[in-house]
């Protein structure tokens, strides 16, 4: 597997890993019904610089890494990640989140912060530990999750 930086001609692949994440509801604050269109202009909004996890020319997973704010807090980073449906179980995720740890290091980043972890996403939750981020806030029922109702958002942080 290598991880890359994306380009706009990775679109139809990404989108392949998007809308599943996207239409489930389940792990990001984003509408149900977002247009490919307007997905893809969020993964690859300005600032966000955005990577690939690809295996056999397959695209297995993406994340998106920027300044988690800008002036003062702009030494720390935050990043985004799906991983394709089929390819869950495999790593992917936990090499995407060190890629994009070391990659943040080497743009200068002191920090890294995740503002918005499902907490019923306990899969990330895990993997997110096991690379080293510290759960250091809880928001009370923020998130209206399709199955479980109003439930908590984790803000986890490290530093690198």
């Amino acid at each position: 597997m290598t991880i890359r930086p994306a380009t706009r001609d990775d679109d139809d692949r990404l989108w392949l890993i998007l809308e599943p994440v996207i239409r489930a509801g389940e792990t990001y604050p984003l509408p149900r019904d977002m247009t490919r269109e307007d997905a893809l202009a969020y993964w690859f909004q300005p600032g966000h610089s955005v990577f690939v996890a690809e295996e056999g020319g397959d695209i297995l997973g993406t994340y998106h890494l920027k300044a988690n704010n800008r002036g003062g807090g702009a030494h720390v980073a935050n990043c985004g990640y799906m991983t394709a449906p089929q390819a869950r179980g495999r790593g992917i995720a936990r090499a995407m989140c060190m890629h994009s740890l070391e990659e943040a290091r080497t743009r200068g980043f002191k920090a890294m912060q995740f503002n918005f972890v499902i907490s019923t996403n306990e899969a990330a939750v895990h993997l997110w530990q096991a690379c080293g981020f510290k759960v250091v806030g809880r928001l009370p029922l923020v998130f209206d999750h399709p199955r479980h109702g109003l439930v908590d958002a984790l803000v986890m942080h490290r530093m690198l």
